[in-house]
């Protein structure tokens, strides 16, 4: 036995060191992870934007037929499948990965090989879910696969099946990083960070995690129920075999809900950074923003009937469902209030990190309200099923999240790689994309309310819905125009963009006091915490009259025991990730196929999971 495990360890753990593909192939390191999960994030995120201008086209006027309606139905169904859990939950992973052991002062998450499998698991499950495409037709129920629709009579085809075996795998990933980070924030602070002296975004992180860990499991029971039903028969959400329709809903909307905060609570962390740095204050309410961010993960779990309105639950439950709708705009607004007010009397620099903070405000502010206009069941018997629905939706996700979000790539970007994005090109991107923004979704809300349902693969041209479509059309492509402007800043940025240095923005966070990009293990000097902001307090002081005053570099405090750099200990590489993604992949996609592509995804995920439990210990040695 201790001979097999050698061969084996010898065999398959000793892979080559951190260059070229295969050492991005084998990383653990938590960083470059955080880049791989943006860069697969953001093409996902472009290949959901191809099949929105697709959609779009098709109804910029009536009557044409640029798709068929079969592969409309497709489309918007795996657009925003794609968007949610292939672009933005991910791209939220990303700022994880790379900035959360930076802003606590750790040289690593807790389990360095598990989060590899989450990101690797991730890429295979995307593809998983996207796959229908390839064999016949993908998923085209809506995203939220209402039953009976789903059953193999309706939807005969493997596009079903791939919804239902992509989203289990990419719920195991889902799974795997938030338990990782929620380990990682709450056991690895630098010494005297205490809970609440952590940055805003940590505190988000920790939410969202949470979030993932109780919501995954209960969509994870309505997937296992559907492939039942698809594949056994069994009948859990047809009514004339005992089961219920509206089962599916309830289970669906219980973890969909969750969902639309886990999407969202990164994005306010990030832009909760963001203000503070460039408005040159310290966060307004700091206390009262965190605990708003806790009442909303907790209240996310009270309010998911309302996407059920019209399915006949009754007065009372109708009644209680408005209430808990409504009284969740109070968190929310008490967050923006707190962002206003650390704007308020700042020495304001809008570079544009803080343009796409500020648009984040606004156009969430929009979403928020025309949200809560959704709160009353009434009004709500209207709306439903209507284009102010996706307004609604798009304002709150595309105006909240991923403006958040593309603030935070700004923002880290010259963390990441130590040059800085184009700051002309960087605006060019915001304007573009905010009145782009603007245009494709706010006519959707008059469309909506004059009657246009959604999901509709045409209509008559005497509905008077042809000139705001075609404006919605055209912000669509100028939302895509901005997208070209970012991916070419990108590129010039990447060779030929001004060296960032270690603290372009004059920042308040322990991030920034490491060097762009910082060395592989993070901290050679582990910081010793005194205060929310530990390295604007480096940085600077406050006079009696209350002014603050910069101290000259050789008075900033500089806590901890510096370590030989020769002597951290760094996790080796590992390719045991990537086959144990590997195996499960191939497991559930023998399951749409054959039993035999199972039978060998299975067994590669055992032989994985066996030479990753006997991967030998590798004693601390040199890392430069």
């Amino acid at each position: 036995m201790a001979a097999t495990t050698g061969a084996l360890g010898g065999f398959l753990a000793r892979p080559m060191g951190y260059t070229g593909v295969w050492g991005w192939v084998t990383t653990v390191d938590a960083k470059r992870i955080g880049v791989l999960y943006l860069v697969t994030s953001l093409t996902f995120f472009l290949w959901g934007g191809v099949q929105a201008l697709t959609i779009r086209t098709q109804l910029a006027q009536s009557g044409l037929t640029v798709v068929s309606p079969g592969l409309y139905n497709q489309l918007f169904t795996m657009h925003a499948l794609t968007m949610i859990f292939l672009a933005i939950m991910p791209m939220s992973s990303a700022f994880f990965n790379f900035v959360i052991p930076l802003q606590i002062g750790a040289r690593d998450v807790a389990f360095p090989r598990l989060n590899a499998l989450s990101y690797w698991i991730y890429l295979f499950g995307g593809l998983l879910l996207s796959a229908g495409y390839l064999t016949g037709g993908a998923a085209d129920t809506g995203w939220f696969a209402y039953a009976p629709i789903t059953e193999k009579t309706f939807s005969p085809n493997k596009g079903m099946d791939f919804y239902v075996l992509g989203l289990l795998v990419l719920g195991i990933s889902s799974m795997a990083a938030a338990f990782n980070f929620i380990v990682t924030i709450l056991n690895m602070r630098a010494p005297g960070m205490t809970l609440m002296r952590m940055p805003v975004f940590c505190w988000m992180t920790l939410v969202t995690s949470f979030l993932l860990v109780t919501a995954f499991p209960v969509i994870t029971v309505a997937l296992i129920q559907l492939l039942f039903d698809r594949y056994l028969g069994a009948g859990f959400f047809i009514s004339s075999r005992g089961g219920d329709p509206l089962l599916w809903q309830h289970l669906f909307w219980v973890f969909g809900h969750p969902e639309v905060y886990i999407l969202i609570l990164p994005a306010m962390g990030v832009v909760s950074e963001i203000l503070p740095t460039f408005s040159r204050k310290p966060l307004f309410g700091y206390s009262v923003v965190v605990f708003s961010g806790i009442v909303i993960g907790f209240m996310g779990w009270s309010v998911w009937s309302h996407h059920m309105f019209t399915v006949g639950l009754g007065a009372v439950a109708n009644a209680v469902f408005t209430v808990s709708t409504m009284l969740i705009a109070v968190p929310t607004g008490v967050k923006v209030f707190n962002w206003m007010a650390t704007m308020w009397g700042g020495n304001i620099s809008l570079k544009t990190p803080m343009l796409f903070a500020i648009g984040f405000i606004a156009l969430f502010v929009i979403g928020g309200l025309s949200g809560v206009s959704h709160a009353v069941s009434p009004s709500d018997f209207q709306q439903q099923d209507t284009y102010y629905i996706v307004a609604h939706l798009h304002y709150v996700l595309f105006g909240g999240s991923i403006f958040g979000l593309f603030a935070g790539i700004y923002y880290w970007f010259p963390k990441m790689r130590g040059r800085l994005l184009g700051e002309g090109l960087g605006k060019v991107h915001f304007w573009l994309m905010f009145t782009g923004m603007n245009m494709t979704f706010g006519p959707q809300h008059w469309l909506g309310l004059d009657g246009m349902p959604r999901r509709i693969y045409t209509y008559p041209s005497n509905m008077g819905w042809d000139f705001w479509n075609l404006v919605s059309t055209l912000g669509a492509f100028m939302i895509g125009v901005s997208l070209l402007v970012f991916l070419y800043n990108v590129w010039r940025s990447f060779s030929h963009g001004e060296h960032a240095g270690a603290d372009p923005w004059d920042a308040r966070t322990l991030e920034w006091t490491m060097p762009s990009p910082p060395p592989l293990y993070n901290f050679a000097r582990i910081p010793t915490v005194h205060g929310r902001d530990p390295f604007w307090d480096q940085k600077y002081a406050t006079d009696r009259s209350g002014r603050t005053h910069r101290l000259p570099a050789g008075a900033q405090e500089h806590d901890g025991h510096v370590e030989d750099v020769q002597n951290i200990h760094i996790p080796d590489p590992s390719y045991f990730p990537i086959f144990v993604a590997l195996g499960l992949a191939l497991a559930a996609l023998g399951i749409a196929f054959h039993l035999a592509i199972s039978v060998v995804g299975v067994a590669i995920f055992l032989i994985a999971i066996y030479g990753w439990a006997f991967e030998p210990t590798v004693e601390p040695r040199a890392h430069h």
